[in-house]
């Protein structure tokens, strides 16, 4: 099934970082050929400095100082000039939840849509409580744009790297990737593992053959894991190959295990090396 319809979830402040971010999301939603649908959500500041005013100096800082709410309006504008700017139909909404209401609101609005592009800061846990939402009550996939990289990120994404186990995460994180694994020019299968079992060996090459029934020519391989993290063996391997967009299952182990312990998803969540597309 073609990615026809994206929902892009916006929240925080109109930074130089957010806006490049949301002109990079726009831009691969405009390589799609999909609408996009954003929704920026309004917070209220709960803490406002005391400043004061003069009549004769400029006021720009004391007047944005005084806001009572996020500039969600600024999110906006910046995805309607990114979608102007790249030819992309859109839909927009503001809407003012209370805090803990917005990650479920925004997993409510995923479910009928073909693919979440979500802008994630770095180690931030707002951003890793939207991820996660998305990821378990959505239904949907999602497509993590790493803000701080988001400048250098490419559009197209020719070169696909797909992190294996064989478990059904993995399972429906290929199949939701196949539009974007069709148009590739490079698909690699990795299995991060220091035994490279026969059943790995096989299971490897059993979704090369499978991605061949779908016009797609990968290869496979496997990468020791060496006393590092799994988390972090993905995220070397996409640095030194220059890989565009990692495609993964999320939560292989239980949530809980990883949130207490560390995992492949909690890592890559927290930082992802590239764009990065998640299904469980």
């Amino acid at each position: 099934m073609a990615i026809k319809d994206i929902f892009l979830p916006l929240v925080g402040e109109p930074d130089a970082v957010a806006i490049a971010a949301i002109d990079k999301c726009v831009a691969v939603a405009g390589d799609l050929g999909a609408r996009v649908s954003a929704v920026a959500v309004e917070e209220s500041i709960p803490v406002r400095p005391t400043v004061m005013i003069s009549n004769d100096l400029d006021n720009t800082a004391a007047v944005e100082a005084l806001r009572s709410v996020s500039d969600a309006r600024g999110l906006l504008k910046a995805f309607d000039d990114a979608a102007i700017r790249f030819g992309v139909r859109k839909e927009q909404t503001l809407i003012r939840p209370v805090a803990e209401d917005i990650p479920e609101h925004f997993a409510v609005c995923a479910r009928i849509r073909d693919l979440s592009i979500v802008p994630v800061k770095t180690n931030d846990d707002r951003s890793e409580k939207i991820v996660e939402r998305l990821i378990f009550e959505s239904g949907r996939p999602i497509l993590m744009c790493p803000e701080e990289l988001a400048a250098d990120l490419p559009v197209a994404f020719d070169d696909v790297v797909i992190a294996w186990d064989h478990t059904a995460p993995a399972a429906r994180a290929v199949a939701d990737a196949l539009p974007i694994l069709q148009s590739a020019t490079n698909v690699r299968i990795i299995t991060a593992t220091d035994d490279k079992t026969t059943a790995e060996m096989v299971s490897g090459a059993a979704l090369v053959s499978h991605l061949a029934e779908h016009g797609i020519k990968a290869t496979f391989e496997t990468v020791s894991i060496d006393g590092s993290s799994v988390g972090k063996v993905f995220e070397a391997y996409v640095i030194a190959n220059a890989m565009d967009i990692l495609v993964m299952g999320a939560y292989r182990h239980s949530r809980l295990n990883e949130i207490m312990w560390g995992g492949a998803t909690k890592t890559i969540i927290g930082q992802p090396p590239c764009w990065v597309m998640m299904s469980h």
